[in-house]
C-alpha cells in the first residue's frame, strides 16, 4: 500500500515556519493534505494557524447530498502544539434561534457567541457534522476527516472571501457542543475515537523499538508522529502518511509514536 502524496495548500491564516522534514514549498502554508491516486473515504492533513480560521460549519450527509455532494462531513482534531493562550471555537454559548444566528453574522458579532475552549497538546475533539466551530491562531494539529471538500463559511473576519449564511444556517446546530475532548500526550496508547458515533476510528499509538504493526484489517491510515522505521523496508519518517493493510511490514526502528486511523 502507498506513502500518501503530500500536497501544501497556502492559506491566508497560515504560516512560513513549517518545520523542514515537511518538504513544502515556502509560502504561508495553512493545510498539507495527504492524497492517493483514488477516492479515498478518510483524508489526513496537518493545520497549521497563525490566526484564527474563519467560523465555519460543515452539513450531514442529508443536506451534501440533497446539495449533490457524495456526502457529509466530519472530522477530528488532535493537538500536537499550541501556544499558551490558543483556543478552538465549539458550538454556540447558549442555544439561538436561526433568525439570532443570522443576524450576529451579518453583524460580526458572531465571534462572542462562540464557545471557545482552551486547548493543550494532546487534546482530541470530534467535530460532527453540523457543529459551528472554528481553529483559532497558534495551533498546529492533525486532522482526519471525510474525504469530502464542502465548507459553509458563516464569519471570516473581515476576510474577502464568500460567505455561505443560507446553507450554512440551514447545515449548524445552533446549540452548545457538549462533548468533551480527550486528552492523550504523545508517549500514550490510547483509543480517540471508536466509531460507535463517528465515520472512523482514531487511535494514539506507542510503540518500542522493533514493534512491528499489527494490523488485522485495511485500509488504516498510519501517521508517525515520532520514531523511524520502515514499511516493507522503504522508510517512514514523522510528517509521513502511509495507508497500510494487513500485507504490509510496519516495523519501528526506534521508540516511535504515532496515530491510525480506519473508516468504519
Amino acid at each position: 500500500m502507498p506513502k500518501l502524496a503530500a500536497r501544501a495548500v497556502e492559506k491566508t491564516w497560515g504560516r512560513e515556519d513549517i518545520p523542514a522534514h515537511f518538504g513544502v514549498p515556502a509560502g504561508r502554508i495553512g493545510e498539507i493534505w495527504f492524497e492517493g491516486g483514488e477516492a479515498l473515504p478518510l483524508l489526513a492533513k496537518y493545520i497549521f494557524t497563525s490566526e484564527s480560521l474563519s467560523i465555519q460549519v460543515h452539513p450531514d450527509d442529508r443536506l451534501a447530498q440533497a446539495a449533490g455532494l457524495g456526502g457529509g462531513k466530519e472530522e477530528a482534531w488532535y493537538i500536537l502544539d499550541c501556544a499558551p493562550d490558543a483556543r478552538l471555537g465549539l458550538g454556540l454559548r447558549e442555544p439561538m434561534s436561526a433568525e439570532d444566528f443570522r443576524a450576529a453574522a451579518a453583524g460580526g458579532s458572531l465571534e462572542a457567541m462562540i464557545d471557545w475552549k482552551p486547548v493543550r497538546p494532546g487534546d482530541c475533539y470530534f467535530v460532527p457534522a453540523g457543529t459551528v466551530h472554528a481553529i483559532g491562531g497558534g495551533i498546529t494539529l492533525v486532522e482526519i476527516q471525510q474525504n469530502v471538500d464542502v465548507t459553509y463559511r458563516l464569519f471570516d473576519y473581515g476576510r474577502p472571501r464568500e460567505l455561505h449564511l443560507d446553507q450554512g444556517i440551514a447545515a449548524s446546530r445552533l446549540e452548545p457542543y457538549l462533548r468533551p475532548p480527550v486528552y492523550a500526550p504523545l508517549g500514550e496508547a490510547r483509543m480517540l475515537l471508536d466509531g460507535r458515533d463517528s465515520p472512523f476510528t482514531m487511535d494514539l499509538g506507542a510503540w518500542s523499538e522493533g514493534t512491528r504493526l499489527a494490523i488485522d484489517d485495511g485500509p488504516v491510515w498510519f501517521m508517525p508522529l515520532s520514531g523511524v522505521g520502515k514499511v516493507n523496508d522503504m522508510p517512514w519518517h514523522p510528517g509521513d502518511v502511509w495507508l497500510v493493510d494487513r500485507t504490509d511490514d510496519v516495523v519501528m526502528d526506534r521508540a516511535a509514536a504515532g496515530l491510525l486511523a480506519r473508516p468504519v
